[in-house]
C-alpha cells in the first residue's frame, strides 16, 4: 500500500455518498434473494455463539445474501489440532449453507503472537518456522473442508458452495507490502488510545510485572487491519473467532467504520452499531473436568495422523465425560437433532454403555480422517481389547502410526527378546516385578493367550510374521513389529 492510495482512504471518510454505494456493495455481495432463514438460528441452537454483535441485522443479512465469512489461525505448529474443530465446523456450517468462507492464516500476525489471554509475552516467533507452518496449514485446511464435504455428502447433506470457492490466505500477503508509514496513517490514525487501553488483553498485562511491548499492545490493530481489508478486497462481512478474540473482533469493526467515513460515536457500542460487518465469536470448551478441551494427557489431540494416530483420535472422544457428550454431538457431527436425541436417550437408559461417546467418536473420526481411519480406528479398538479380528499388519501400523503404543524393532531386537522385558522398556509396565505379578494373576497377554510366566518371543509368534499384542489388564497394549528392511 503506498501514500497515494493512503490519501485515497481518508478523502473516502468524507465523501458520505461514495462510501453509501462501496457499503450496499459489500452488504448485497453476490446474491440478492433470500438465502438462508435458519443458518442463524441453527448455530445458537448447536452451541456455536457465545455473542455477536447485531444479532437481528447479522441474521438479516444471512438470509438475504450471500456473505463472506473469516476466521484466523495462529501458525503457532505445522498442524490443525482438535481445539480448531470448533471454529472451523461454524466456518464449515457457513459454507454447507451456501456462503463464502475464508480460513485466514496469521503468518504476519504470528510473528508478533497473540497477547489475548497470556500474562507474560511469548518467545520471539523463528520467522523460517512460521512460514513453513502456514504452508503446511494451508494443505491442512484443504484437506479438512475436502473431508468435511466427502463426510456431508455421505450424511445426505450437500454443500450449497462449490469447494472451488474455498479460499485459504494468510495475512503476511498484505502486511508485508505495508510500510510503517502507511499502517500508522491508515490504521494509527483512526485508532482511540483509550478503546485500545480498555480491552481486557491489554488490562492484564499492563498489570502484571513484566507489562507489555507496543509490539503486543499492536497486535489488536493489525487483526483489525485484517478484518478491514478482507471486506474492501473480498467483500467479508463476518468474522468468527474464540469468545476470547472479542475485543479484536471489535477493534476490526471500529476501523471499517472509521476508514468507510460511517457516522461513529464515541460510546463503542454505537460504533459497532452503524457497521455493515458483523463479529461471532464462539464459547470457549473445557471438559466438565476443567482440562482444556483438545488436550489429552497434556497433549494436543492433532487432526494430522503422523501426530495423533486415527485410534488416539478415536480414542479421545471414546473418552468424553457424560456432561459434555451431547453438547459434542451438536457441535462436532451433522447429525440432525432428533437423531442426536435419541441417541442421548439411549444413553441415559444404559450410560456404561457409552453409547453417545461411541457414536461421537465414529462421526467426529470420520469427518477428519474419512471413513478409511475412521474402520481403522474401530479396528484397533477391538484390538485393544483383545481382538485383533481380521485385521492385517499394514491395517495395525496404519491404524497405530504415531501412537507410543506401536514399536518398531529391528529383527534383533525383537527376536528372543523376553516378553516382560519388551513390557517394561516400552512402557507397557512399571516394571518386570509388576509383569510377574500380573502374570501370577492371571492378568498379562500375549496374542490374546494369558501368559503366566515369563519367555522368549519366536518368530512363529509373529502375526503375518509382522507383528505381535502384549496386553497388560484389560485395556493396557503394546503392539511389537518389525521393522520394514530396506
Amino acid at each position: 500500500m503506498r501514500v497515494p492510495y493512503v490519501a485515497s482512504l481518508i478523502a473516502r471518510r468524507v465523501q458520505s455518498a461514495r462510501t453509501f454505494r462501496s457499503l450496499q456493495k459489500c452488504r448485497n455481495f453476490s446474491v440478492s434473494a433470500r438465502h438462508d432463514s435458519e443458518l442463524f438460528s441453527e448455530l445458537k441452537r448447536r452451541g456455536f455463539v457465545a455473542d455477536a454483535t447485531l444479532p437481528e441485522a447479522l441474521q438479516n443479512a444471512l438470509e438475504s445474501a450471500k456473505q463472506t465469512v473469516y476466521a484466523g489461525i495462529d501458525p503457532t505448529a505445522p498442524s490443525l489440532h482438535a481445539g480448531h474443530l470448533l471454529y472451523l465446523m461454524c466456518l464449515f456450517r457457513f459454507h454447507i449453507a451456501g456462503h463464502k468462507i475464508i480460513p485466514l492464516i496469521g503468518g504476519a500476525t504470528g510473528l508478533l503472537g497473540d497477547p489475548t489471554g497470556r500474562r507474560t509475552a511469548r518467545d520471539p516467533a523463528n520467522k523460517s518456522i512460521v512460514e513453513g507452518n502456514v504452508a503446511s496449514l494451508e494443505t491442512a485446511l484443504r484437506k479438512f473442508f475436502g473431508d468435511a464435504t466427502k463426510y456431508a455428502e455421505s450424511r445426505g447433506i450437500s454443500a450449497k458452495s462449490a469447494h472451488s470457492d474455498l479460499e485459504v490466505k494468510s495475512n503476511l500477503e498484505w502486511h508485508s507490502k505495508f510500510s510503517m508509514l502507511d499502517f500508522f496513517m491508515v490504521v494509527g490514525n483512526n485508532a482511540r488510545l483509550n478503546t485500545m487501553l480498555n480491552k481486557e488483553s491489554v488490562r492484564t498485562r499492563l498489570t502484571s510485572k513484566d507489562g507489555m511491548s507496543y509490539t503486543e499492545f499492536s497486535y489488536q490493530l493489525l487483526q483489525a487491519y485484517d478484518f478491514y481489508h478482507l471486506y474492501r478486497k473480498h467483500g467479508c462481512t463476518i468474522q468468527v473467532g474464540g469468545s476470547d478474540q472479542w475485543g479484536n473482533i471489535v477493534s476490526g469493526l471500529e476501523l471499517i467504520a472509521r476508514l468507510e467515513g460511517e457516522e461513529t460515536a464515541d460510546n463503542s457500542a454505537e460504533t459497532r452499531s452503524t457497521s455493515r460487518c458483523f463479529g461471532l465469536t464462539t464459547p470457549l470448551l473445557t471438559t466438565a473436568s476443567g482440562e482444556k478441551f483438545g488436550k489429552s494427557a497434556g497433549n494436543a489431540v492433532w487432526l494430522e495422523t503422523k501426530l495423533t494416530s486415527p485410534f488416539s483420535f478415536y480414542q479421545y472422544w471414546i473418552l468424553t465425560e457424560d456432561k459434555d457428550v451431547e453438547s459434542y454431538l451438536k457441535l462436532f457431527t451433522l447429525l440432525p437433532d432428533a437423531e442426536i436425541e435419541a441417541i442421548m436417550q439411549q444413553h441415559i437408559t444404559a450410560p456404561h454403555q457409552r453409547t453417545a461417546q461411541r457414536r461421537l467418536a465414529t462421526e467426529v473420526t470420520e469427518l477428519v480422517h474419512q471413513k478409511s481411519g475412521r474402520e481403522l480406528a474401530e479396528k484397533a479398538t477391538r484390538l485393544m481389547f483383545g481382538d485383533a479380528g481380521d485385521m492385517t499388519a499394514d491395517e495395525v501400523f496404519s491404524a497405530l502410526q504415531g501412537d507410543p503404543r506401536l514399536v518398531l524393532l529391528d529383527e534383533s531386537e525383537l527376536i528372543g527378546a523376553r516378553l516382560f522385558s519388551l513390557a517394561t522398556e516400552h512402557g507397557l509396565v512399571a516394571s518386570k516385578s509388576e509383569a510377574r505379578r500380573l502374570g501370577k494373576a492371571r492378568g498379562f497377554y500375549f496374542n490374546q493367550d494369558v501368559i503366566a510366566e515369563d519367555r522368549s518371543l519366536e518368530r512363529a509368534d509373529l502375526i503375518e510374521g509382522r507383528f505381535a499384542v502384549l496386553r497388560a489388564g484389560k485395556s493396557n497394549v503394546l503392539v511389537v513389529g518389525l521393522k520394514e528392511r530396506p
